[in-house]
């Protein structure tokens, strides 16, 4: 079923919310990253307000939909969508990467229980992802209904692990696991084009015999389209390269790999962050 232009107004209003937050928390944290979530906050409104299968009241549902966040630094984006999805109050937000909260810098399982893993090395979050989806094909067979999600960084492929995970799963077939990339085209040192080249991403990924898509990362129509063609294929894995724009919604910092692993501090910087759209 194509989604609604009703459902995406309010997706788009979703995600609007969730930038306005991550600005919020990095501000009062004074430490963070900024471009990553914001860039990301459409793909997770969508995931979180329309395409997963998960229960706020009950985050330990059994036949949730899993969801791992292998680019762990971008956890801001995870925390605001959870928190605005209803899993803790939102007003939790502003004890990010304070002493004693349970909202620390990466993602730690053991405070927050309802994450799926914790996260922080880059390159792992997949090979976890594989591991949750073969044991749910050990106990299940290859009919649980269960969905599994890797949200991954462009950058983050620097890391062999992440080939070795790729080339595991190609080789598995497993047709439960979605793969999206953030491919935002910064790392923190500069341009990944520049800093290890990625490209041809597209025919890297296809060569592991995964079922490859590209799509505008802040456009909720081809996001959908994409899940969906990608849940109907039963002979291999799925990656949607979604194209996005770092720091999204703050036109003076979006594209600047600067802001990948700071926050705004100045007044002026404070100002401009705060008009998010």
């Amino acid at each position: 079923m194509k989604i609604s232009e009703e459902k995406i107004v309010s997706l788009q209003e979703k995600a609007a919310a969730i930038r306005s937050s991550v600005v919020s928390m990095l501000i009062e944290a004074k430490s963070g990253h900024l471009a990553g979530a914001l860039g990301m906050a459409d793909i997770l409104a969508y995931l979180y307000f329309y395409k997963l299968k998960h229960n706020p009241k009950n985050p330990k549902w059994i036949y949730r939909d899993r969801l791992v966040l292998s680019n762990g630094h971008i956890c801001p984006v995870l925390y605001a969508s959870m928190a605005h999805a209803g899993y803790f109050p939102v007003s939790e937000l502003d004890t990010l990467r304070k002493f004693g909260s349970r909202l620390q810098g990466h993602p730690h399982r053991d405070f927050l229980p309802m994450l799926e893993t914790s996260s922080g090395p880059l390159g792992s979050g997949l090979s976890q992802t594989i591991g949750m989806t073969l044991a749910d094909r050990i106990d299940n067979g290859k009919s649980s209904g269960r969905q599994f999600y890797c949200l991954m960084s462009d950058g983050e492929l620097d890391e062999g692990n992440s080939w070795e995970a790729i080339m595991l799963a190609g080789k598995e077939k497993i047709q439960n696991l979605t793969v999206i990339i953030d491919r935002n085209n910064i790392q923190i040192d500069g341009f990944t084009e520049d800093i290890m080249p990625l490209n041809p991403l597209v025919d890297k990924w296809r060569s592991f015999n995964w079922h490859v898509q590209e799509v505008n990362g802040h456009d909720f129509v081809e996001i959908d389209k994409a899940v969906s063609e990608g849940k109907s294929r039963f002979d291999k894995p799925s990656v949607i390269i979604a194209h996005t724009i770092p720091s999204k919604g703050i036109p003076s910092f979006e594209r600047k790999f600067e802001w990948h692993g700071k926050v705004p501090s100045t007044p002026e910087e404070i100002r401009t962050a705060k008009k998010v759209i």
